[in-house]
């Protein structure tokens, strides 16, 4: 089931009518009813995968019982290493059992050595890198004695599976989300309408934007050669792909977030306006922020941190984003995504946080300074660079792709003319005013201070731009649903 559905739009009133009017005798019935539902919203995808959503829920939640019990530093290990084995072996399994294979076979190619390829074919289970790595963060917490574990299952199942956020995050932390569970909730209404409004504003980004950005994406990016295509369509069509993963994968977050709320619960923000960032370092404490504070918790602080020496600094910061890239898919386009990243972000580490930037720019002032505008520009074509290797489906279109760019890159005014007058250049530009009047607000949408009057034409504006520029069509799924 996806959010963007008719499916979904009968589902959830449904749900939240059950869930406030008719389970709403004891937090535990409320918490059974989600559970039930949670499954309900993903077996609706395919019902044979709740199995692994199960399996994973109970590894951990079973681990997290025999810590709790055990002082024994040996014991504590191999328990830690059974929820390490368990989840990260399903994941891998799942998501890069075919990567391996296809890397060891063209290895075998390169020496004259033939091998072939089993017939076993992997489905990726949607979802299994957000829950897997959800899941094991509670038993690394546990194991760490930053929380203590819970002996309600039915309240760990609910927080595993919980359906706003369980197919494409946020990934959330037991010491957020889990204690939720296990307290009273109270229908908040000014909460709830909040939360309305940023379904809305989800919705926009997804099939408004998004949807319609993807269109013009996919005929740039999925042409047999480049060769014939301007260079400064190609470029534009770089650009577009931020905007339509950026859109997709936010508005999937805002839709989340905003449902969250409806039912009393708080997810943690997951995007920041992160094109408004003045380096790479500020752009990744605003994109995805609950993988890239996953990775800085589980991986980079482990690894030593920034506590170490220069050299081992640089190898921490370098694989922590290489992880980060192979999280996202079994392809080699995006390890090195991964790794332009981390390239990106060596200059600012090795300054010791230099330009480190907790404040959105221009906080206090209407516009950025000349400095700042042009710092965003350079980080943004950053962003969009390595973005180009994201979209890619091989190394060799990649290269195929930057070169046609530089080769056929004479500006063409009547190409440039078209570009600037169509719709989704024009939806890019709203997109940037919009975000950047409200970017001191957690969503666009925050706009209790208005008069009534004002906020509902901007409801009935936006309801209007919904019905009369979305792409309604069957197959538009979240770009992170194969992640």
């Amino acid at each position: 089931m996806i959010f963007n559905s008719l499916t979904f739009a009968i589902f959830l009133p449904t749900v939240f009518i059950l869930y406030w009017y008719v389970f709403n005798k004891s937090i535990r019935l409320q918490n059974f009813f989600l559970l039930v539902v949670s499954y309900i919203f993903y077996g609706w995808w395919d019902w044979r995968f709740l199995s692994l959503l199960f399996f994973s829920s109970m590894v951990d939640y079973t681990v997290g019982l025999l810590l709790q019990k055990s002082d024994k530093q040996t014991h504590r290990n191999i328990l830690l290493g059974i929820s390490l084995v368990a989840n990260l072996g399903l994941l891998g399994f799942f998501k890069y059992y075919n990567f391996f294979v296809d890397s060891f076979i063209e290895a075998g190619a390169q020496v004259g050595m033939t091998f072939h390829k089993s017939s076993l074919n992997i489905i990726l289970p949607v979802g299994i890198s957000f829950y897997t790595f959800q899941t094991l963060s509670y038993a690394i917490d546990v194991y760490k004695r930053q929380i203590s574990t819970t002996k309600d299952l039915i309240s760990f199942l609910a927080f595993v599976s919980f359906f706003p956020q369980l197919v494409a995050g946020p990934i959330e932390r037991a010491s957020n989300l889990l204690p939720q569970f296990e307290r009273k909730r109270f229908f908040d209404s000014e909460k709830a309408k909040d939360g309305l409004r940023q379904i809305l504003w989800g919705l926009i980004k997804k099939v408004v934007i998004a949807d319609t950005l993807a269109v013009q994406v996919d005929l740039i990016f999925d042409a047999p050669t480049y060769t014939s295509t301007p260079g400064i369509t190609l470029l534009i069509g770089a650009i577009l792909f931020a905007f339509q993963i950026y859109c997709d994968f936010s508005g999937y977050s805002d839709i989340g977030i905003g449902t969250a709320r409806l039912f009393g619960f708080s997810l943690m923000r997951n995007f920041a306006y992160p094109f408004f960032s003045r380096n790479i370092g500020e752009f990744w404490q605003r994109w995805h922020i609950s993988l890239s504070t996953w990775f800085r918790d589980y991986i980079f602080i482990p690894l030593g941190g920034s506590k170490v020496s220069k050299t081992k600094r640089v190898r921490n910061i370098l694989a922590t984003f290489v992880l980060s890239g192979f999280w996202h898919g079994a392809n080699w386009t995006y390890i090195i995504w991964g790794l332009l990243n981390g390239l990106y972000y060596l200059p600012q580490m090795l300054t010791k946080g230099k330009g480190k930037y907790s404040e959105i720019v221009a906080v206090n002032q209407k516009f950025p300074s000349i400095k700042e505008f042009f710092q965003m520009i350079l980080t943004f074509s950053l962003v969009v660079f390595a973005l180009i290797f994201f979209r890619s489906d091989s190394i060799r279109r990649f290269l195929n792709f930057i070169t046609n760019i530089v080769h056929n890159l004479l500006l063409k005014p009547e190409i440039l003319l078209t570009w600037l007058q169509s719709i989704p250049l024009i939806l890019i530009i709203l997109l940037i005013s919009i975000e950047w009047v409200q970017r001191r607000k957690q969503h666009v949408l925050q706009i209790e201070t208005l008069h009534k009057y004002s906020r509902w034409t901007i409801y009935i504006v936006l309801l209007v731009v919904f019905v009369y520029l979305g792409q309604f069509k069957s197959d538009q799924q979240f770009i992170y649903f194969q992640f």
